[in-house]
């Protein structure tokens, strides 16, 4: 691939700005490689742990081992990992199901979820195909304050109205398709002690999708009941071809485990099928992965935010950041289309291909997703996506490794000066 002088030079005065925050990366990826590594020699695995088993899958040691050292990683109880978890959306609809009852209410308290939850909830959809409003549970929502802090008079009202049927406090820890700041692991702490002081008998449960391993510690080190995220995103280190994983509570994991499989049955069963090893390596892996994408985020803002192409874009290069994503906006679709064009050009896989925009299943616009990725949807390896909405933002998230995400991260910003 060719690229500009410009786009060169730019890229050179925006490494020299970031060796500071790339750093500071570097020590965060130490720390829970570290942590990772204390686990495998605390659990002592050893090869036997990849073997694979078939049918029902009692006994498998692998599975078993490998359940608990994700508990102790993040900080929980109790934990599952399953391969057999399609995507993050079917992880957090295992875990909502599980707690959640007839006249119960889900109460979100960091405004919408992610586009993909509204017809699991039942605020979009047809009636009748098995929401959580199909049987009995309510739903309300307090929307984040314009500083992207949480607006605790609204959460307060809503408790006062309702307290004794919330049974889940639900808060999305990533921006998903919203253009607001991503949530650190301190914040939800802080609301989880405030909100403890609203109500009881409920559960908070985060979704920690694009989140995992940017901090050194994740959301159940400070009270969250539950944490549910994708294996082919943050956690799967790249490795992970599909599997999603929920972490918390001994009593909140056991009740999503009921619904994975079946009551009383749980996690007493299902068969690894050869798949352990990537999931172990993925583990393994995952902090550094992490780390490459979040230095690839970082270039990327500082590249199309003002000291470079100017579009507007949140967070900006020098500011932490708690999660892969990075966010452009455009103010146009032909901006949009333009910065996934020249991702999936910089890709290693399809790089010939063109995206374009598609009624995608689960989303309600058009979205336009960019992922040249070894595995199919893998946002842990550079991709870019939105949905064609005002105020018409990409989304990009992902980079295997540093060097590759550079490179796409400039094939980008070619395509986005044809539009300027």
């Amino acid at each position: 691939m060719e690229f500009s002088q410009r786009i060169t030079d730019l890229v050179a005065k925006a490494e020299e700005a970031l060796q500071p925050r790339f750093a500071e990366i570097d020590k965060i990826s130490f720390e829970n490689t570290k942590k990772i590594m204390d686990a495998f020699r605390e659990h002592r695995v050893s090869e036997a742990v990849f073997n694979p088993t078939s049918g029902y899958g009692y006994d498998d040691r692998g599975r078993d081992v490998l359940d608990a050292i994700w508990a102790e990683v993040m900080d929980a109880e109790a934990a599952f990992v399953r391969h057999q978890i399609v995507n993050g959306t079917q992880a957090l609809t295992i875990g909502l199901f599980g707690l959640l009852r007839p006249g119960d209410i889900m109460f979100s308290i960091a405004g919408k979820p992610y586009d993909t939850l509204d017809e699991v909830i039942g605020n979009t959809g047809t009636a009748g195909n098995g929401s959580l409003k199909d049987f009995g549970v309510e739903y309300r929502e307090a929307d984040l304050l314009p500083d992207g802090s949480f607006d605790r008079e609204k959460i307060a009202k809503i408790f006062a109205e309702d307290g004794e049927r919330i049974k889940v406090v639900f808060i999305q820890r990533s921006k998903g398709y919203l253009n607001r700041k991503t949530l650190c692991v301190d914040e939800i702490g802080d609301i989880i002690s405030y909100v403890r002081t609203l109500g009881k008998d409920f559960y908070v449960v985060v979704d920690n999708c694009y989140g995992e391993f940017t901090e050194t510690r994740e959301p159940t080190a400070v009270g969250a009941d539950m944490i549910i995220g994708s294996l082919i995103k943050n956690p799967g280190g790249g490795m992970a071809e599909t599997g999603g994983y929920i972490a918390g509570t001994a009593r909140a994991v056991e009740l999503a485990s009921y619904r994975l499989t079946s009551v009383g049955v749980g996690c007493e069963v299902g068969a690894t099928l050869g798949q352990n090893k990537s999931l172990y390596k993925g583990l393994f892996y995952a902090p550094h992965t992490t780390a490459q994408a979040i230095k690839t985020a970082h270039l990327a803002a500082y590249i199309f935010g003002k000291e470079g192409l100017g579009f507007d874009v949140e967070p900006d290069w020098n500011e932490p950041r708690y999660d892969i994503i990075q966010a452009v906006i455009t103010h146009s679709a032909e901006g949009l289309c333009a910065i996934c064009r020249g991702i999936q050009a910089g890709s290693p896989i399809d790089s010939h291909v063109v995206p374009e925009p598609w009624a995608m299943p689960g989303y309600s616009d058009p979205v336009i997703m960019a992922a040249g990725a070894f595995t199919q949807g893998s946002s842990i390896e550079l991709s870019a996506d939105g949905p064609l909405r005002p105020p018409y933002t990409a989304y990009l998230q992902g980079g295997l490794t540093y060097e590759s995400g550079k490179i796409g991260i400039m094939s980008a910003a070619e395509e986005a000066l044809k539009v300027l």
